[in-house]
């Protein structure tokens, strides 16, 4: 356990950052043209929550898979924000 926090609490943060994840998926799949605000920012705020509960539940292989997809939302929405400062 990195993290102290309890397991009961790290699960509910896994399982939020879980379908914080599929719902932006599931936006960006459904949407002709998603709001990348939305879109990204569910996908940090989900790789935020599961981030939380891999540092008490550890899994190694799925911590750096989530420090690669916060890396990628994070991108997402600062191209977002070049974009609106562009237009």
């Amino acid at each position: 356990m990195i993290l102290p926090l309890g397991e009961t609490i790290a699960n509910a943060c896994g399982f939020a950052g879980m379908a914080l994840v599929v719902l932006a998926y599931a936006y960006g799949t459904g949407k002709d043209e998603p709001n990348p605000y939305a879109q990204h920012g569910m996908n940090l705020g989900g790789s935020i929550l599961l981030t939380l509960s891999l540092l008490v539940n550890e899994n190694p292989a799925s911590l750096v898979l989530e420090a690669f997809w916060s890396s990628i939302a994070v991108y997402g929405l600062i191209k977002a924000v070049r974009g609106r400062r562009a237009a």
